[in-house]
């Protein structure tokens, strides 16, 4: 059996690795370890697809070591100790250990003193985060390289020269066309892997003409074999809190296009959930006060989302990020609350003032509680003066309202005439 296409074309050299040319270009980290024949051990983490095993296999390749891989989730501590059998007796090996954030500690503690002495190299490739999900033993003992996705022009430059240069694809009389080599491109989201195996896929499965013998790859054959996969999104990955944080960030700052995007991302990868939760976040953290009603207007939102479900929530979700972002900005409530808060988790409390405690019990005058107390509707306005704050904090000043904001004003001039009456 073939192995598939982009294993088939996978570099044994740095110089042809595709993209990562921060870390492997002339003059750059890997490739001055490289070339200095001055190994430590690393952890690459990226998006699937963009050549985290390909770096890999490519310093194996431009050194004399021996190349082993493992899984950090499926192989076992004797498969590590086979690995070190043979780094000792061969001086050195890189390993190549895949999912490297599920080590467990049995593997972990059996690794580290070879990585010390340095006879195991240790390339750890993985989709999260490393200062997040990775133990700091094996973290302070590597470099860590952050991969970027591949551009189209990257994917594109690659499939061409995998159908010029692999001996399978050129057995068959291949032509793409340019629609459906952009489709290969451009909806594998940068996952190069991805893009070859789809490519793979069309040519193997494609009949050729019968009169020319040419195999004609149309873009339904490409859509069909890519299966429209969208990007990259690990509910439980550094994807999921990018794109959170991102479409949050995008409203806070009235992009309404970036916001869209988001969104679009986040119903794409079915976090239908998590966009509702989060708008409502918004609509009270990010814009509040600036606009009081597109706050209402996004909690009616979501409730309709709720009902309709996918496709249609898209609709009333989509009205509910348009306005928030175009909406006035006022994050005033929030800071207030935070400012507040702070106060009472540093111990600064105090006796709250007697006339105001609850006097509903019988007994509750002998012990002062409510004696004193002004009913604010017996009077003019409905207010009188009287403190509500204890002692230690009767002069704090938590709401700071921005005057910018028209419905802002109003409440400053309210809360400018009650505290000075």
């Amino acid at each position: 059996m073939n192995q598939p296409l982009a294993y088939r074309m996978r570099p044994t050299h740095l110089d042809q690795i595709v993209g990562q040319q921060h870390l492997v270009g002339p003059n750059q980290i890997i490739k001055r370890m490289v070339d200095a024949k001055r190994l430590t051990s690393m952890i690459l983490y990226g998006p699937p697809g963009i050549g985290k095993t390909s770096i890999a296999s490519a310093i194996a390749g431009s050194t004399s070591y021996a190349f082993r891989t493992l899984n950090a989730a499926t192989d076992t501590k004797k498969d590590l100790q086979i690995v070190a059998e043979e780094a000792k007796m061969s001086g050195s090996v890189i390993l190549l250990l895949d999912e490297i954030h599920r080590l467990d500690k049995t593997k972990q503690d059996f690794l580290l003193p070879h990585l010390e002495q340095g006879r195991i190299v240790l390339i750890g490739a993985t989709t999260e985060n490393p200062y997040i999900n990775i133990n700091p033993a094996i973290r302070s003992r590597c470099q860590i390289f952050e991969l970027h996705s591949l551009t189209q022009d990257e994917i594109k430059a690659s499939l061409m020269r995998a159908l010029k240069e692999d001996k399978i694809m050129q057995q068959h009389h291949v032509e793409v066309l340019p629609e459906a080599l952009d489709h290969f491109t451009r909806t594998t989201n940068g996952d190069l892997r991805s893009a070859m195996n789809a490519l793979e896929l069309a040519v193997l499965s494609t009949k050729p003409n019968p009169e020319t013998g040419v195999i004609q790859i149309t873009l339904e054959a490409a859509e069909q074999c890519v299966q429209k996969k969208a990007f990259s999104h690990d509910k439980d990955g550094d994807q999921h809190y990018d794109v959170i944080s991102a479409f949050q960030k995008s409203i806070r700052g009235s992009d309404v296009d970036a916001a869209l995007h988001y969104m679009a991302r986040l119903i794409e990868a079915g976090e239908l959930t998590i966009l509702m939760r989060r708008l409502l976040v918004i609509a009270y953290e990010d814009i509040g006060l600036g606009n009081p009603a597109a706050a209402q207007r996004t909690v009616a939102a979501v409730q309709a989302a709720e009902k309709l479900g996918l496709p249609e929530a898209r609709i009333p979700l989509a009205n509910a990020v348009i306005e928030l972002a175009l909406s006035p900005k006022s994050n005033t409530a929030m800071t207030a609350i935070d400012v507040a808060w702070s106060d009472v988790r540093m111990g600064r409390g105090g006796k709250i003032p007697d006339p105001i405690k609850d006097a509903h019990y019988k007994g509750a005058e002998k012990l002062n509680r409510g004696v004193g107390y002004r009913f604010p509707h017996d009077y003019p306005d409905h207010w009188v003066s009287q403190q509500y704050l204890p002692d230690m904090l009767k002069h704090a000043h938590y709401f700071h309202p921005d005057k910018t904001r028209k419905y802002e004003e109003a409440l400053a001039k309210q809360y400018e005439k009650y505290r000075h009456r």
